[in-house]
């Protein structure tokens, strides 16, 4: 019975605080409701900066390819338990089985490489228009932004008109990626955040992205960075290869022609000699045949060679399946409307509330000292005039 009323005491204590509480957010939630109408302005005027911004902001197309490189698994590798333990904290082993230095996590490094990006420029592009550019031209002359970039351009472009150029004074400018001018630095810029390449860590499939204002000129710029990214790792996996194979092919060549010249020496002496029955006749000619024999051995040799090194070349070519090929995006990633016109409405929103519940009362509370000074200054110069005709009256 004790224990009864302690409890309920206990919860008696509780209650005020919580009735408390709870009064509080009754409180502002009434505060709220009562400048409804407040509210209801500012979350209008938030849609209308919403949709302002909404529709300022250029529609940009995203082309999408992914590819699953071919993984070799040469050397050690881990046992299965510890691959599976490795695969669950997001960590690939199979980029990393093999002793190639280019690993698919390199990829969106050599994508975004400047050397990579500025081959970009002069490919040829068709938007869905039909109208033929190249990149560099696409992206200078075709690619709009909104209004407030325009407007935050405007001084550097004033600047710029008073400034000599050094493309201007000589002439024609050749693209050196070790120097890069302003210019063709934004350019970079430019494709550099519009072209992207990632790596799943526990599949090694690669993502390219293009992101462009026109659909065609996307999917036809993510098509070209894929064929240049196979091209780039081709050369650099098979390097090794084709320079044995140039090697092994000049030997053959020399091989070649030792073999015809001593087939052409043996030829010869065999019809300058053909009635003759002396021993050193007979040895000279064994000796044409043996060299003949032997350049027609190394020949052979070489000519194995040059078959295997065509064979490893084939076999170091690294093979990329298509997951998703490159294809024309019907629809915008973005602006995101929705999301924009939904976000300025929330701001307006916590805005106009925080107004309302903090920032009014608070410069109230300062009308009110700000008032209660000037009436504390307005009294005491009151009783000090009284003090001076006090004083004034006394002194007559």
């Amino acid at each position: 019975m004790a224990n009864n009323i302690e409890e309920q005491e206990l919860k008696d204590q509780e209650n005020p605080q919580n009735e408390e509480k709870e009064i509080d957010l009754l409180e502002l939630f009434y505060k709220l409701w009562s400048q409804k109408k407040l509210l209801l302005i500012w979350c209008m005027w938030g849609a209308i900066a919403g949709l302002i911004i909404a529709f300022s902001i250029p529609r940009e197309y995203t082309a999408t390819v992914k590819l699953a490189p071919e993984v070799k698994t040469t050397g050690k590798t881990m046992s299965g338990g510890l691959s599976a333990l490795a695969n669950l904290a997001g960590i690939s082993t199979a980029g990393n089985a093999g002793t190639d230095a280019m690993y698919p996590q390199l990829y969106p490094d050599i994508v975004g490489s400047v050397p990579f990006l500025t081959s970009l420029f002069d490919v040829p592009v068709t938007d869905k228009d039909g109208n033929k550019y190249t990149v560099k031209e696409y992206l200078m002359d075709e690619t709009s932004g909104p209004w407030w970039g325009v407007v935050l351009s405007l001084p550097g472009k004033v600047i710029g008109l008073f400034r000599s150029s050094d493309d201007d004074k000589n002439g024609e400018h050749t693209l050196n990626n070790f120097k890069l001018t302003p210019q063709e630095d934004k350019l970079v810029e430019a494709l550099r955040s519009r072209v992207t390449a990632s790596v799943d860590q526990k599949t090694s499939v690669i993502t390219i992205n293009s992101q462009m204002q026109d659909p065609v000129v996307s999917a036809i710029l993510v098509d070209t960075v894929v064929s240049r990214l196979r091209d780039y790792i081709t050369d650099y996996r098979t390097d090794k290869s084709r320079q044995d194979l140039d090697y092994a092919l000049k030997l053959n060549d020399e091989a070649q022609q030792e073999y015809y010249n001593a087939q052409q020496r043996l030829a010869d002496y065999t019809d300058r000699n053909q009635n003759l029955a002396t021993q050193s006749a007979r040895i000279t000619r064994e000796r044409l045949e043996n060299e003949a024999s032997l350049a027609f051995n190394l020949y052979n040799e070489t000519s194995l060679q040059v078959q295997n090194a065509k064979s490893k070349v084939q076999e170091t070519t690294p093979v990329y399946t298509e997951i998703t090929p490159a294809t024309v995006p019907l629809r915008p990633t973005s602006p995101r409307k929705g999301l924009i016109l939904g976000g300025f409405i929330f701001l307006a929103f916590v805005a106009c509330a925080a107004w309302i519940l903090f920032g009014k009362p608070l410069v109230s509370e300062y009308k009110l000292k700000a008032q209660a000074l000037k009436e504390e200054e307005s009294n005491q110069k009151k009783e000090e005039k009284k003090e001076e005709n006090f004083k004034d009256t006394e002194k007559k």
